[in-house]
């Protein structure tokens, strides 16, 4: 049972990660990203590929977040020449193209039938209890220093030009700032966070197959902002930690629910997610660590 609450946490802990960057980009700046994980891709992969070449994981955490914000960098120009539902279409775009990529791309990516034997985080240590805790302790404080950061942002002069992008950028444009480089720099440093989170999912998964990186990825990210709140650097916690309580809890729905069998399950647990974020779009739009007031 220990070992499954940790797995469950270690999970949460990667999807923090990708919800904070998520939240940087949408909830403080107003960025609609639906692409957000083909970054999550890009980081997975660069860091694996990597490390089974021999290269120390603490630079093939660094290549991911690198790779991934450098593949932000033509989608942050893009960002400055659409509309906010337009930008939306091309990010989802993007993220189909580096699944597809992944796909076809097989003398890098060895295609469908996946990349095996990503080293652990902690390879040196057994399979067990003691590794998943070491594993678990190195995400959370991982998402600490992201959280940390991100309320730095949030409190800055950098910070406050940001949120004046997402209430009203004609307003800022008339008081002489130029929004472009702040919109660039928020969707790679947004982007370098879902390149980490994939990089830590890999090493934890250690294996990687195209299958993985679908849009429902990006989905559940969304999800998770909306539930804890969006524009909450707590939200984005909460939120994870209650996208992977309904996740696992829908997997026993099968044993209130007769005659479904376990791929109709899939299409079930899936409803009773989606059901979950419609009520609380009616009922708590704010998400739980939102302003109570409003």
């Amino acid at each position: 049972m220990t070992a499954y609450l940790l797995a469950i946490g270690i999970m949460a802990a990667i999807y923090v990660l990708l919800t904070l960057g998520l939240t940087l980009q949408y909830g403080l700046t107003g960025l609609v990203n639906f692409g957000h994980v083909g970054f999550f891709a890009i980081g997975a992969y660069a860091s694996a590929l990597l490390s089974l070449q021999g290269v120390p994981l603490p630079l093939t955490f660094l290549a991911a977040a690198l790779a991934a914000a450098i593949a932000a960098w033509p989608i942050g120009l893009v960002a400055l020449r659409l509309r906010e539902d337009y930008f939306a279409v091309v990010t989802l775009g993007f993220g189909e193209t580096v699944r597809l990529a992944i796909t076809s791309e097989g003398w890098l990516t060895n295609g469908v039938q996946g990349i095996p034997g990503i080293p652990r985080l902690f390879s040196a240590m057994p399979v067990g209890l003691p590794e998943a805790l070491a594993t678990f302790a190195v995400i959370a404080l991982a998402c600490t220093v992201a959280a940390l950061m991100l309320r730095r942002i949030a409190a800055s002069p950098f910070g406050r030009v940001i949120g004046a992008i997402r209430d009203n950028e004609d307003a800022l444009k008339a008081l002489g700032k130029d929004p472009a480089r702040f919109k660039l720099q928020v969707m790679m440093l947004g982007s370098a966070l879902a390149g980490i989170a994939g990089a830590f999912y890999g090493h934890y998964i250690t294996y990687l197959s195209p299958d993985q990186f679908i849009p429902l990825v990006t989905f559940y990210a969304w999800m998770a902002m909306i539930m804890g709140g969006v524009g909450r650097v707590s939200g984005a916690v909460v939120g994870a930690a209650l996208l992977m309580a309904f996740l696992e809890g829908t997997r026993f729905l099968r044993d209130f629910i007769p005659g479904v069998s376990e791929v109709e399950m899939a299409s079930v647990r899936l409803g009773a997610v989606g059901l979950a974020l419609v009520l609380f779009t009616l009922f708590r739009p704010q998400g739980l660590m939102g302003d109570y007031r409003k």
